[in-house]
């Protein structure tokens, strides 16, 4: 018989204390007052999803990491307005969807009207099933580098209000009523936005097409 000494005792183990997650409400307040770490974690928690929109919007470009400081710097100079039932994220992604508007009117404005064709290898990406597939995310879409490189160089053809609007409705699978959201258009807009981008794009691929990128021309607000 064994002694109680002697007795397998349940072995209690501390489990380690875990950071309190705090809301992005409660970390824009603090933010608010003045705190520097409240910011920084907002920006962790949120600079990735930023950072792969601006990626999809404009494409894997040097100025996207400049891009993502240039939004969060938009926020800290917005948190004085800030109301506290805006949903951070929403916001977050509505200044990058600006900012990479922006910077593709700038883009576009460099080029001076030279715009490059995508190179006759374009023609073996299936836009129609691209544009089909909405509800997939890009990466599951255009799966191959190469595929990627032929996509970006037709949405490099489209206006920057149509080819915003096509690479969150086609591209991202969001809903009109979200990427209407975002861009803050009507929803009938980025609709006829993004079919406008589709039949361009679908042009481009047609074979000795020399279809010319057009202005973004005054819509409805």
């Amino acid at each position: 018989m064994k002694s109680a000494r002697g007795r397998a005792g349940p072995r209690l183990v501390l489990a380690a204390k875990r950071p309190v997650e705090l809301d992005d409400g409660v970390l824009v307040e603090a933010a608010r007052a003045g705190d520097g770490e409240a910011f920084s974690r907002l920006f962790r928690r949120h600079a990735d999803a930023v950072r792969t929109r601006l990626t999809r919007l404009i494409g894997p470009v040097p100025e996207r990491d400049d891009l993502v400081q240039n939004v969060f710097i938009a926020l800290h100079r917005a948190l004085p307005a800030y109301r506290r039932e805006a949903n951070v994220s929403t916001y977050l992604h509505r200044i990058a969807v600006n900012a990479a508007y922006d910077h593709l009117r700038a883009r576009q404005r460099q080029r001076d009207g030279v715009r490059r064709r995508p190179s006759d290898g374009a023609r073996s990406l299936d836009i129609e099933e691209l544009a089909d597939g909405a509800t997939s995310a890009m990466e599951d879409q255009v799966a191959a580098r190469a595929d990627l490189a032929r996509l970006l160089a037709l949405l490099d053809q489209l206006s920057p209000k149509k080819r915003i609007a096509f690479v969150l409705v086609a591209v991202e699978g969001c809903s009109l009523a979200e990427a209407a959201s975002l861009i803050g258009a009507a929803e009938d807009t980025v609709k006829q936005r993004a079919l406008h981008a589709r039949r361009e794009m679908v042009a481009l691929l047609a074979p000795g097409s020399r279809t010319p990128a057009k202005a973004d021309e005054e819509e409805p607000s």
